[in-house]
């Protein structure tokens, strides 16, 4: 088991596979690494270094009692890229991860970047304000946090069976394997890690943290996502990047990562495979 322990004493454990030029997965919530396993074992296997890390609270890291911020979780990301003293990076985030990616290139710049991926993303800003009408309503994530106060066991079996992967739409049925692996991921995170995180993903503002993207950069997002809109999240970062390239799932619900993975492989080792040095 490998760990990076931070300067707070937090321990971050990671998975290191394959060798060439590195590629880095943020995952979503309440998940840890192990949801990446399909693109990391696909990408390790065609000549990529592949680095997932579980967030604090989340996983194998330490259950911290602070921290749950995306300040902190962008600084984890950046002491595991540290320690392994990664260069030419490949960083890719899904839904919370593409926030953490995010605030860790708002935050610590794209020296070490190469690339950007964007996979069914939290950013710009999920949450609905006064200057982002379109976004999702707090009471939405206040919904959220009264399930993981009352029962989050139940709840995230709720969300597994129903709109995380659209198994909820008419005509759709995801195999019960994904689904209990996203339960069992959510029980390993830590209780108050995983309610914190709810703010966390819904309301930072991310919108400077694009405005500082400087590298090539692939939005993916399914257009039928019904935890993270299209309209809120691919759409709206797309056209926040300069020169972003949007690619857009027809049917696709959040969880792409499993219903669409073999699409999701195969775009990703494109876009990987385009960087020049």
């Amino acid at each position: 088991m490998s760990f990076v322990t931070t300067s707070d004493g937090t321990q971050i454990f990671y998975k290191d596979w394959g060798t060439g030029r590195p590629v880095v997965l943020s995952h979503g919530w309440p998940l840890n690494s192990d949801s990446w396993e399909a693109q990391q074992l696909f990408l390790a296997e065609h000549g990529y270094r592949v680095i997932a890390h579980d967030r604090r609270g989340h996983g194998r890291s330490t259950q911290t009692w602070h921290g749950n911020e995306m300040d902190t979780y962008a600084a984890d990301l950046a002491a595991v890229i540290d320690h392994l003293d990664l260069r030419d990076v490949t960083l890719i985030g899904f839904s919370t991860g593409g926030g953490e990616i995010s605030r860790y290139i708002g935050n610590y710049g794209t020296a070490r970047i190469a690339q950007a991926v964007l996979v069914s993303a939290v950013p710009p800003l999920m949450l609905k304000t006064d200057d982002n009408p379109g976004g999702v309503p707090i009471e939405v994530f206040d919904g959220l946090r009264a399930g993981s106060l009352a029962d989050r066991s139940q709840l995230y079996k709720d969300l597994a069976d129903g709109p995380f992967f659209g198994n909820n739409r008419d005509g759709v049925t995801i195999a019960r394997g994904p689904r209990d692996a996203f339960w069992l991921q959510g029980m390993a995170a830590g209780h108050r890690n995983a309610y914190e995180s709810i703010a966390a993903f819904s309301a930072t503002d991310f919108r400077g943290d694009l405005a500082k993207f400087d590298v090539p950069t692939l939005v993916i997002h399914g257009d039928d996502d019904q935890v993270v809109p299209f309209e809120v999240g691919g759409k709206a970062s797309a056209a926040l990047v300069k020169g972003a390239e949007l690619k857009v799932y027809a049917g696709g619900p959040h969880g792409i990562t499993d219903t669409h993975k073999e699409q999701l492989n195969n775009d990703l080792l494109e876009f990987l495979n385009s960087y020049n040095a």
